[in-house]
């Protein structure tokens, strides 16, 4: 079956390494087969921020079971020497642990079987397992966060970028945390289709698609886990801009924002936290975006003719008239108004200030 995804990416890459024995071990992250978000997001968190730990293999057991000796290789062979003949044979072969006989462990993760480190993740009742409690407030990729951040060797890196990164990461692993508790069922329109172009549609139709590719899954899942944490970091960053850059005005509208920045997420994070009209002025290139929030249909009908809906037309000739060299594109659903773009280099941007934008914006 053909998987579309790169095969030597370093999530799947099995890195062996030796001990001052010059016996071979490996780094190894054990979680249950057909990860779900909290499992994949547990082993994201450790191969990403647990130092040490970035080329650690993962390996898939029967849900509830730990590692066993069976699970990398068949029975145990010695050398002449008395040494394990290979890798394999460095793990004992045990049986696999239900979760029924084995209270949950509060130790360190790390455990060390035959010459190897293995970590359990979201199965085998270890310390990053939370299947013996009922509590919805945590999860094994929360009990896996609160394991690596408290880390000293994490702590001693931590600078301000980091601070907004972990708060990114914070924020993720809250979201897994309920989804691992069906908590969606109570989020809003839960059967809205929009739900199933998320991150918790697709990992469910990959698994539909692929199934019984456990580590291609969990890469896929890493990947996402990924961009959703740039997407993140990105978000916690506009949060701030919005907060310590914003200038706000008004409009017959309603309230309107305006803010040089260059971060462009700041456009419709605002308007969903219910500015009607937001312009962006970027203070490195000069260009302008403003953008004005779209009224739901039944708005549209019901709506009153003192409040019309907002039509950026009257605006973009204002600015024409104030900055005759500057090029403006007015898209024709009339509700973004654009000065200069990566998309087309010819555009010329303004030399109007943000104070003069927001003076033309503020008489819609």
């Amino acid at each position: 079956m053909y998987i579309p995804i790169v095969k030597d990416c370093a999530f799947l890459v099995k890195r062996t390494f030796f001990n001052y024995t010059g016996v071979s071990f490996m780094k190894i992250i054990v979680t249950h087969h057909s990860p779900d978000w909290d499992a994949i997001t547990s082993c994201w968190l450790l191969k990403r921020f647990l130092p040490g730990w970035e080329n650690a293999e993962v390996k898939f057991v029967p849900a509830g079971e730990r590692l066993r000796g069976s699970a990398l290789a068949g029975p145990a062979t010695r050398s002449s020497h008395g040494a394990p003949a290979s890798l394999a044979d460095a793990i004992p072969s045990t049986t696999a642990t239900p979760y029924s006989l084995s209270p949950r462990s509060t130790g360190s993760p790390v455990e060390q079987i035959g010459d190897n480190e293995v970590i359990h993740v979201d199965t085998g009742l270890g310390p990053l397992d939370h299947h013996e409690t009922d509590d919805q407030s945590v999860c094994a990729a929360s009990r896996t966060w609160e394991y690596v951040s408290n880390q000293q060797s994490v702590v001693a890196n931590q600078g301000e970028k980091w601070k907004d990164k972990k708060k990114a990461i914070e924020r993720i692993v809250a979201i897994v945390t309920e989804i691992d508790h069906f908590k969606e069922v109570f989020w809003e329109n839960p059967t809205a289709d929009y739900h199933e172009f998320s991150l918790l549609g697709l990992l469910e139709g990959y698994k539909l698609q692929y199934p019984d590719h456990n580590e291609e899954t969990t890469l896929f899942g890493c990947i996402c886990l990924d961009a959703m944490l740039r997407d993140f970091e990105n978000r916690v960053w506009a949060e701030k801009e919005i907060e310590e850059k914003g200038i706000l005005f008004e409009t017959r509208f309603g309230k309107g924002l305006g803010i040089e920045t260059i971060n462009d997420a700041v456009l419709k994070l605002a308007q969903k936290m219910g500015y009607v009209i937001v312009v962006r002025k970027d203070p490195r290139k000069g260009y302008v975006r403003i953008k004005a929030k779209p009224l739901f249909k039944s708005q549209i009908a019901n709506r009153k003719s003192q409040n019309k809906d907002i039509d950026l037309t009257n605006v973009c000739e204002e600015l024409k008239k104030r900055d005759l060299n500057a090029t403006w594109f007015l898209h024709v659903s009339k509700k973004m108004l654009l000065n200069g773009t990566t998309k087309n280099p010819a555009m010329v941007p303004t030399a109007l200030t943000l104070s003069e934008l927001i003076d033309v914006a503020k008489k819609i």
